[in-house]
């Protein structure tokens, strides 16, 4: 996933980008809301994690406002406010989760990807495709119940085509979703992945759609 953190506190928001990091997953942290609005609209983002008292503004009321505008990306909000009222507002402002600070880290975690699946239209964490077994919770993979060692950036790449079922994403679509702003990308990052998933999970695992990109396949 490419996940944009909204936290204006320096040790929080570098321990939760680090463990977003080790989760495998691509993060851009900013830390004002003007900053945070030219982000989504120049990338495309799977999940936001927003605190609620920030520099430039307050969270709930730039929460509402991205629902106003039809944004659906889904909402973790990370806030010392602790009040059930403030829990309220800010589920009725259109957040997914709701977390107070200090929270563990790990859950922290378990609850990104427990939204990102049901956004996925996937809440069970347990994925078959032919002969693969994949565990979205534990990140795991295992082909004919042996398991299967992927690089991060590979199974990056699988939990996109697995998140998306069916549908074709660009090479830049993909690239966004492996790597944070400012990250350099060499222009055959994503075939030299998607060859890679071939070999370990099977050839028809991704599809190449010519001229257009990648889609999720059947494993054999």
């Amino acid at each position: 996933m490419r996940i944009l953190l909204i936290e204006d506190d320096a040790i929080l928001g570098a321990a939760v980008r680090d463990q977003i990091a080790a989760s495998n997953h691509s993060v851009d942290w900013v830390t004002r809301l003007d900053v945070a609005t030219d982000h989504l609209g120049s990338a495309a983002y799977d999940l936001i994690l927003l605190d609620v008292m920030l520099p430039d503004g307050h969270g709930v009321g730039f929460l509402r406002n991205l629902r106003m505008k039809g944004c659906a990306t889904p909402v973790i909000i990370l806030t010392a406010l602790d009040q059930i009222s403030d829990r309220i507002q800010g589920l009725n402002a259109g957040a997914d989760d709701y977390m107070t600070k200090p929270f563990d880290l790990s859950e922290l975690s378990a609850r990104l990807n427990a939204v990102a699946r049901r956004y996925s239209g996937n809440p069970n964490p347990i994925v078959e495709i032919g002969d693969l077994q994949i565990d979205l919770a534990a990140r795991t993979v295992a082909r004919g119940r042996r398991p299967v060692d992927l690089t991060a950036r590979e199974w990056a790449l699988l939990e996109a085509f697995i998140q998306r079922p069916g549908q074709v994403m660009s090479k830049a679509q993909l690239e966004e979703r492996l790597y944070a702003f400012g990250a350099e990308v060499e222009s055959n990052t994503i075939e030299v992945h998607v060859s890679r998933l071939r070999k370990k999970l099977g050839h028809s695992v991704v599809n190449t759609v010519r001229g257009i990109g990648y889609r999720l396949g059947n494993a054999r």
